[in-house]
């Protein structure tokens, strides 16, 4: 694999060490000549083209599904991860006294809408972690008679902990309970796959490791439970028939459409497009490789400045994320680094870093450089 050819093609290389796409990353080239592209379009054509674009939106839809090894129909789009977690959370038929089951390090994407069902007599029942990591027997404790879902995500977003998605779905389908996925910070750097590992719902927005731009990003729901969750918000393009406008059919769509319930952001499905082919490209297990190969990089540079590495280094509960502690004024530290250049993320008392695939060494070893220079003031 030419990893320098596919650095040109991010410009961001150019002007900053980015080594934070756990966060929000910058759009590769090719994303920002697809947008341009529509909106030249747009501006030129008007709607002349519109069933173009709906062709798009199949074809992206199709990618998306092709990327978690989803049937086309078992995928919609979703304006972000919390979007998606709340199709499902508003979608079951509830009973007092039900309860979820959630870690307690999520982020709040996979935490409010859970939280929020407390009005109907839904109870959160809290995974306690331990050093960042949750433990499968923990998931498994918090469960009983009561429990309609695990939901967790398949990367903890500050220890960058990969959690066991093959152990979890199965001990979910084995018990009758429904598994949700929080995919942001795995789709696009990890491979996965709904099928092999019986998730039942999975949501992300495309603005991280999916390389694409916020505000759009995809829902997945499986065709064996499509029917038990109902369609909270409803619109004109959530039924069958949706462009006979006038002759009122309240027939939900057959598959995951049914939860787009209007006009679609295209632009931004557009870019979401160009950043999948992209990664489609690469190859999920190669760009898991490399990102690994630069985990390393950056856990050999953290011991040698004596600092203490947080995240797990188990083989199957790594990530893109790195993160880690150093003897120093962290937030000094954060303003330090923006002021050089370097974008990466510090908070909750950790520095966290997490790199792409079109990153090198030499992005590692600049950050450090500059983390030793602050160090030394």
């Amino acid at each position: 694999m030419n990893w320098d050819q596919w650095r040109d093609a991010f410009p961001v290389t150019k002007n900053r060490i980015f080594l934070d796409h756990a966060k929000v990353a910058p759009l590769p080239e090719r994303v920002q000549e697809r947008v341009a592209a529509f909106l030249k379009d747009a501006c030129e054509h008007g709607t002349a083209n519109y069933p173009k674009w709906m062709a798009e939106t199949d074809r992206v839809r199709a990618r998306f599904a092709e990327l978690i090894n989803a049937d086309e129909g078992e995928v919609a789009f979703v304006k972000n991860t919390s979007e998606g977690i709340s199709i499902v959370a508003n979608g079951i038929d509830w009973k007092a006294g039900d309860n979820v089951v959630i870690p307690n390090i999520e982020f709040p994407a996979n935490v409010y809408p859970w939280m929020n069902l407390k009005r109907l007599g839904v109870e959160v029942r809290w995974v306690k972690s331990v050093r960042g990591r949750v433990p499968f027997e923990q998931i498994a404790a918090q469960v009983n008679n009561r429990t309609r879902v695990v939901s967790v995500s398949s990367v903890e977003c500050n220890s960058g902990f990969r959690n066991d998605l093959g152990k979890i779905g199965a001990f979910c389908k084995e018990k009758g309970i429904y598994f949700c996925v929080d995919a942001i910070q795995s789709l696009g750097v990890l491979p996965m796959d709904v099928k092999r590992d019986h998730i039942d719902f999975l949501a992300a927005d495309g603005h991280k490791w999916l390389l694409s731009v916020e505000g759009l990003g995809g829902f997945y729901i499986s065709k064996r439970v499509l029917e038990n969750i109902y369609p909270a918000v409803v619109g004109w393009d959530s039924v069958v028939n949706a462009n006979d406008y006038l002759n009122y059919d309240f027939t939900f769509r057959p598959g995951a459409r049914r939860y787009e319930e209007g006009s679609f952001n295209v632009m931004s499905i557009f870019a979401f497009g160009a950043a999948l082919d992209i990664l489609l490209e690469v190859g999920i297990e190669n760009i898991e490789q490399r990102v690994k190969g630069l985990g390393d990089v950056i856990m050999d540079r953290v011991k040698q400045r004596g600092g203490k590495i947080v995240n797990s280094t188990e083989p199957g509960e790594r990530s893109g994320i790195v993160s880690f502690t150093l003897n120093c004024d962290l937030e000094k530290l954060k303003t330090y680094l923006a002021d050089t250049n370097v974008s990466l993320t510090i908070r909750d008392g950790l520095i966290r870093l997490s790199p792409h695939f079109y990153n090198n060494e030499s992005d590692i070893d600049l950050c450090f450089e500059n983390i030793d220079a602050f160090l030394k003031k």
